[in-house]
């Protein structure tokens, strides 16, 4: 199927099924849930339509989906199929132990092949724009909050005749619209983003952000599953690289690695910091059982005295 075929109730691409998940691969135009009568066509409408033995009719929406993805971006959404594994997988979303990482277009050829971007972002309270997000300093932000995402070049090209770049984007933080936001801020807004572009980028088909990694660290064997890559020319002949930087296989290698390597020195500070807090405790144990003996000597000679 072309990925250029709107989303339909049979659409639904399962990447990943178990007793307690699934996780399917989004198509974009399509919302997760929606309480709008008029609204059809929703990712909670098609696990009901091929999976309504799995609907938990005690949730308002018959699955609980342990995160979110926008209207537009596609990719790798996990879905908790019992109560029990949505609060195992919330649990590692709160905990930031959740890898991510997405692909996207955009617009330019970003000179900085690896960089962090870093900009706070809060709700944009201007007028018409209560939709969106800002980062600090614009004009109607409000409450902005700290957010780092991880950029990363894959390859240099045209898109529809237009200089675009191919990037890996990797969320440390979990902020709304915050990869549509860090792209617009640095001048790359993603292809597609009528919304950050201020409703010039009208052109292509769909925005053109996806969802292609999710890393979840279940016992006792983690979840990760890969939603593909639909930004080649093969799927869209629009889309021309021309410049390779590295593989996308690599650089996803790469950083689970990194993130493999994060979580073992984590491990090793916490067992560090039990060993530690064991000693004081024991030691505070020899202390007070040389002042009590100490008290029993006093005590006798009193004793003796009498």
């Amino acid at each position: 199927m072309m990925t250029t075929e709107p989303a339909s109730l049979e659409s639904l691409h399962v990447l990943y099924q178990s007793d307690d998940y699934i996780v399917v691969d989004k198509h974009w135009d399509i919302r997760i849930d929606s309480k709008m009568w008029y609204e059809k066509q929703t990712v909670q409408a098609q696990l009901r339509h091929h999976f309504p033995h799995l609907a938990d009719p005690s949730t308002y929406y018959g699955f609980r989906f342990c995160h979110q993805l926008d209207f537009s971006t596609s990719g790798a959404l996990c879905v908790a199929l019992n109560k029990a594994a949505a609060g195992r997988a919330y649990r590692c979303f709160k905990d930031r132990t959740v890898t991510k990482a997405y692909l996207a277009l955009v617009r330019g050829w970003v000179e900085k092949e690896k960089q962090t971007l870093d900009f706070s972002i809060g709700k944009n309270s201007s007028e018409g724009k209560t939709h969106m997000m800002c980062v600090e300093g614009t004009e109607g932000c409000e409450n902005p909050k700290p957010c780092q995402t991880e950029l990363m070049v894959l390859e240099y090209g045209l898109y529809d005749g237009d200089p675009v770049t191919k990037v890996l984007l990797q969320p440390l933080t979990g902020r709304t619209h915050q990869l549509r936001v860090h792209c617009s801020a640095i001048g790359h807004p993603i292809v597609g983003d009528f919304t950050y572009s201020s409703g010039a980028d009208d052109a292509p088909y769909r925005m053109m952000l996806h969802a292609h990694l999710l890393q979840i660290p279940l016992g006792p064997q983690p979840l990760l599953v890969s939603a593909g890559d639909p930004f080649l020319p093969t799927e869209d002949p629009k889309w021309l690289p021309q410049r390779s930087l590295r593989t996308l296989a690599a650089t996803v290698d790469a950083l689970l690695e990194r993130r493999a390597e994060e979580d073992r020195k984590i491990k090793e500070e916490q067992r560090e910091r039990a060993r530690k807090k064991e000693e004081r405790r024991k030691g505070r144990t020899v202390e007070e059982s040389e002042e009590q003996r100490r008290q029993c000597q006093d005590w006798l000679s009193e004793w003796a005295g009498d």
